[in-house]
């Protein structure tokens, strides 16, 4: 019986062992540490073969235990063959290969339009920011942006603060932010450009002036467009954590699935961010008033009041490249935010007990085909519906200092708490809750007519249904107020390329028309009876608009760029209806904005010598905007002193007519793969050329710079790669980063204390890629030497901050 089970053990053995498998992996690089991309790896004789990736990686699984050939071959290489022996459930086989003598002998050259250039070169005047190296950092999208040429991101302190993007002197609603396609606020506040990781993302596109055909909207200062990942050609998951100073966590995570047979894919990405954001203040801004009302001003102190955090999910599930469908995803985001409001406006008077939570419930669907019915018929659908709810609370009724202690006043002699007039932080105790149904359908039908010539027809819905509800007091449906506000766009574009392609060009007429409808309560008291009515008020507006872009390649890598449009921007939601949770009062006598923008720029090169590579861009742009819609700002001849100018809440109005004329450049060096450098520029005038504001208040600033915009912005920076650091096939990054903005006033009439300083900032960081490929760290350090830094309304940002961040990759899991 022992010896007929000891048989039996021996046969199950050996027939475990013999199923055992094994995955293979490794690198290909040249002699020099290069990656070798595109290169065939054979397993033989089971003739098992793959293509090295963009970082000469390559993986090959489930190997049956045993021994092979491994073949490397390549146009640019000499084939190389090595032996292995597959006897564990992880190999590495790193090869490398030597360049075969005719590639040597002969240069050939493979000029590769990438989706980054043929957008640069298409007439818009646009710049694309690829994500792939920065997912790897701890950097914010924002911070991406605001390292790009012309672009300047406006945020009123640390994480989670507000935000507003800054193109070339154009700002607010004549910025569109779209995710996909969608504008970013169909997806509320709590899934923003501030809480999306660079890793989620496959490059952001940013339009300066006119738009493309997919984008339409009433927006003319141009657009960011982030779009995320959707290559779901391998399965794998990426996961990042990350902490820094402030007490900030940030962690990601991300993956994607296709069944190749079926075309069935998913995608599921998620986010997590914590923060204190407790970094200190010792500017200006910044103020103390002790119990005799005096002020210190500036006054050193650390942010104890202005916790966030915010954590999100995103799901998709379709089919790609089928026949019906080049992609069809059904997809739902939900998002929740927890965000304490630090301040007003300004930083003079700090809140505590003010906050707000966020909620947002997503569906959306995504459709396109191209050869729809007929050859050259395309049809691209984006459709989104957002379930959007605010809750801003504010009942705190004690003043506080910058320190965190109670203010104090002397009452009969003696020192007591002062209490706030209101009961609440920013005036009356309040709390509020907001819900949004919001609607947001793109569609866009395209027709090749002949090779070189596309025409299109755009349309885009838009529906918020918003309810705002006082909950303090007694549950009641008659004290809620409902806006309504429905926008449709209706656009026809014209694309061309002519003169044997050297000549793009791009023609588009649209129409818009808005609709708000607002009833608010009101309560009478008549013969000391209080009654409830309602006010209703309704707008409607519409205007044409037309713009036109051009490119043309006049010699090989020489490209003129030139585009210009006529259109109005209409009020959106916050403009109207204000958003108490960010400060801003509503304005429901906004005008829509026209504006008459121009760009004439150039791109040129890359040139190629040797090792060394080298492209130049630049732009001039003149804008021209009637009743601009901004932010409210103090007007330095109607007040007394500074601490008037400390405001807590402002408005949107219509600001007569404003010119804006500027260049900005940029200059991008590469040597021989290794080291990267950048630098970029961006200088204009946006000047008051006269009118009055929606007040109706007439301004005596002729010619003057409109306040509280930065106008002169200088980003540098430079990467260095080194190979086979403390380990083989390592790669270590090496960055630096820095940025100039010059000094801008915040107030009309430029009195010194209004002036924002000079602010000169520099970042170091590197990234450590280990030998596997799926593990990489990076150390960064902002802001390195302790710089003022300010923004919206003398808002200080934070100081230095250090972060330490890991990424993983697991690839091909199934």
């Amino acid at each position: 019986m022992n010896q007929l089970l000891s048989t039996a053990l021996l046969l199950l053995t050996t027939f475990v062992a013999s199923a055992q498998t094994g995955e293979l992996f490794g690198t290909v690089t040249t002699s020099s540490g290069q990656p070798v991309v595109g290169a065939s790896v054979m397993l033989k004789p089971i003739n098992r073969a793959t293509m090295t990736d963009d970082n000469g990686q390559y993986t090959i699984p489930d190997i049956p235990f045993g021994k092979y050939e491994l073949v490397v071959t390549s146009l640019e290489l000499k084939t190389v063959e090595i032996g292995v022996t597959i006897n564990q459930a992880r190999k590495r086989a790193n090869m490398v290969a030597e360049l075969n003598e005719a590639s040597q002998l002969e240069e050939v050259s493979v000029v590769r339009n990438t989706e980054k250039r043929k957008m640069e070169v298409s007439g818009f005047a646009v710049a694309v920011v690829e994500t792939k190296e920065a997912s790897l950092r701890n950097l914010t999208t924002n911070e991406l942006l605001d390292r790009t040429v012309g672009v300047r991101v406006r945020q009123n302190g640390g994480i989670g603060s507000q935000v507003e993007y800054n193109l070339n002197g154009l700002s607010g609603s004549a910025v569109g932010l779209f995710l996909d396609g969608i504008e970013i606020s169909t997806y509320g506040s709590s899934f923003n450009l501030n809480n999306i990781p660079p890793a989620m993302i496959e490059r952001i596109e940013i339009y300066k002036g006119v738009l493309p055909s997919h984008l339409t909207g009433d927006y003319v200062g141009g657009a960011i467009n982030v779009v995320l990942k959707k290559d779901a050609s391998q399965n794998n998951i990426t996961l990042a954590t990350s902490y820094g100073s402030f007490n900030t966590f940030q962690s990601d995570i991300g993956a994607t699935f296709r069944d190749k047979k079926s075309g069935f894919s998913a995608r599921a990405s998620g986010f997590h961010i914590y923060t204190d954001n407790s970094f200190t203040t010792w500017g200006r801004s910044t103020t103390y008033v002790n119990h005799l009302q005096q002020i210190t001003r500036p006054y050193r102190a650390k942010r104890f009041n202005d916790t966030y955090k915010s954590i999100g999910g995103r799901f998709e599930a379709g089919f790609t490249d089928v026949r019906w469908a080049d992609q069809f995803f059904l997809g739902y985001n939900i998002s929740d935010t927890y965000n304490e409001i630090p301040h007003g406006t300004t930083m003079a008077v700090p809140y505590v007990g003010r906050f707000t939570e966020y909620q947002a419930h997503v569906v959306s669907l995504n459709y396109n085909k191209r050869d729809l019915l007929i050859d050259g018929l395309a049809l691209n659908i984006n459709a989104v519906h957002s379930n959007r709810s605010t809750y801003l609370q504010d009942t705190v009724g004690l003043a506080y200092n910058w320190d965190g202690t109670v203010r104090e006043v002397i009452e009969f002699g003696e020192r007591v708490p002062l209490r706030t007039t209101g009961g609440g932080q920013q005036g009356e105790k309040t709390i509020t809750q907001v819900d949004r149904k919001i609607t947001n359908a793109r569609s866009n039908l395209g027709y090749t007519v002949v090779p070189g010539h596309r025409i299109s027809l755009n349309h885009k819905f838009e529906m918020t249904d918003r309810n705002d509800s006082d909950l303090l007091n007694p549950i009641n449906r008659d004290l809620v107020t409902v806006s309504d506000l429905v926008k449709n766009i209706v656009s026809f574009n014209y694309e061309a390329q002519t003169l044997n392609d050297k000549l793009i060009t791009n023609l588009l007429v649209k129409y818009t028309a808005n609709r708000t409808n607002r009833s608010k309560p009101e309560i009478i008291t008549e013969n000391g009876q209080n009654t409830i009515i309602r006010r209703d008020t309704t707008t409607f507006a519409d205007n044409f608009g037309y713009g036109a872009t051009l490119s043309y390649n006049i010699v090989p890598k020489l490209f003129l760029i030139a585009s210009g449009e006529n259109a109005y921007i209409m009020p959106n939601e916050t403009h109207l209806y204000g958003d108490p949770e960010i400060n801003i009062l509503p304005n429901l006598n906004l005008k829509p904005e026209r504006n008459a923008n121009y760009n004439l720029g150039f791109r040129w090169g890359a040139f190629d010598s040797g090792k060394h590579k080298l492209s130049f861009y630049g732009s001039a742009f003149w804008r021209n905007g009637f009743d601009k819609i901004t932010q409210q700002v103090v007007d330095a001849d109607e007040i007394e002193n500074e601490e008037d100018a400390d405001i807590q809440t402002t408005r949107y109005i219509n600001l007569g007519k404003t010119q804006a004329r500027g260049v900005e450049g940029e200059i991008i060096y590469i040597y021989d793969n290794r080291l990267n450098a950048m630098l970029n520029f961006s200088k204009f005038n946006n000047l008051f050329k006269g009118g009055v504001d929606g007040s109706g208040e007439a301004h005596d600033f002729y010619n003057e710079q409109v306040p509280n915009e930065p106008f002169f912005t200088i980003n540098g920076n430079i990467q260095y790669r080194l190979n086979n650091v403390f380990q083989r096939q390592s790669i270590l990054n090496l960055y630096y980063n820095t940025g100039y903005v010059g000094q801008y006033y915040i107030v009309w009439g430029a009195p010194k204390w209004s002036k924002t300083p000079t602010q000169f900032t520099h970042d170091i960081g590197a990234s450590y890629r280990f030998p596997s490929g799926k593990l990489v760290a990076s150390l960064d350090v902002k802001n390195l030497f302790n710089a003022e830094v300010y923004d919206n309304f003398m808002v200080q940002k934070p100081g230095r901050g250090i972060y330490l961040k890991l990424n993983y990759t697991i690839s091909k899991f199934l």
